[in-house]
């Protein structure tokens, strides 16, 4: 079970995206856990998942977030505009894919 936060300013939009992940991810028989949240609550869950996707808009927080993430090996990135833009669940289940079998 890979599991995931996905965090933007609310929660609102990468809730959207968190829903399609999962219904990428089941056609493809992957087993993911998506959880959308604001970027307020990263502490609450940062020690229970695997890979954090962080929205475009939040880039500038990008290198804290990774130095808060170091500690619980959790695998850091910001979602692509293109794909957070149409909320193509595809595309980031993609991306988190090429996230967490990329060799640290």
């Amino acid at each position: 079970m890979i599991r995931v936060l996905l965090v933007c300013g609310s929660g609102a939009s990468s809730g959207f995206m968190a829903a399609n992940i999962r219904k990428a991810a089941e056609k493809r028989g992957i087993e993911v856990s998506v959880e959308a949240r604001s970027d307020s609550e990263i502490d609450d869950y940062i020690d229970s998942i695997d890979c954090l996707m962080i929205g475009p808009h939040l880039k500038y927080i990008e290198a804290e977030l990774r130095e808060k993430a170091k500690p619980f090996n959790v695998r850091v990135a910001v979602m692509d505009p293109k794909y957070y833009a149409t909320l193509d669940g595809e595309k980031a289940l993609e991306h988190i894919m090429r996230l967490i079998n990329e060799k640290k």
